[in-house]
């Protein structure tokens, strides 16, 4: 094995999974759907997906979105009690067939949720029935020698969800003193008080 060789080749693999996601309408479509959300970000996904959405969330919080994210299997245990019906609920899941996503995005019908987005690959994906709007991740070959590990499909996760999240930012035209204001700590918060004008 050329340990070299299958580095690169995952870096490859995984940027041109990125390279390849058609934005669509759709894609503007959620960005606006956020912008003009009356009450918060509801992010979940179960497994490296959750992980993802989890991260997603903290994203949209340091940049003026309220946001949080919701563990499908934790919901079905009384958490559901965090969402409202004017929140927008964002799922990932690449396969859209993760049972514990799909029966959590029924019960947040139940409760008067009206606004879903979901970031799936598979076209057979149930997602895409649950969803209002749905962002297509693409179909991918992981370079995982087994061909199961999900690097590719979580790059091409987080990327959208980056994506969408700058692109929201700049929708709200939030400012260096507003985002300093929500990650005032560390490295981040010194450099947004530093006025670079």
């Amino acid at each position: 094995m050329d340990i070299m060789s299958r580095l690169r080749a995952v870096l490859r693999a995984e940027a041109e999974a990125i390279l390849a996601v058609n934005i669509t309408d759709a894609f503007e479509q959620a960005v606006l759907l956020l912008k003009n959300c009356d009450g918060k970000v509801i992010t979940t996904g179960i497994g490296k997906a959750g992980h993802i959405a989890r991260k997603f969330a903290a994203t949209l919080c340091s940049t003026a979105t309220p946001a949080d994210f919701l563990h499908p299997a934790e919901a079905a245990h009384g958490d559901l009690g965090l969402v409202g019906k004017n929140d927008v609920i964002v799922a990932f899941s690449t396969s859209g067939k993760s049972v514990e996503v799909l029966e959590m995005l029924e019960l947040t019908r139940h409760v008067g949720v009206a606004n879903i987005i979901g970031i799936t690959s598979h076209p057979d994906s149930e997602l895409r029935e649950l969803s209002d709007l749905v962002l297509d991740m693409g179909i991918m070959d992981e370079p995982c020698p087994l061909g199961l590990t999900p690097s590719a499909s979580m790059a091409v996760m987080n990327a959208i969800s980056d994506a969408l999240a700058l692109a929201l930012m700049e929708a709200k035209g939030v400012s260096r003193e507003e985002y300093g204001l929500r990650h005032h700590g560390g490295y981040l918060g010194r450099a947004a008080r530093v006025d670079n004008t």
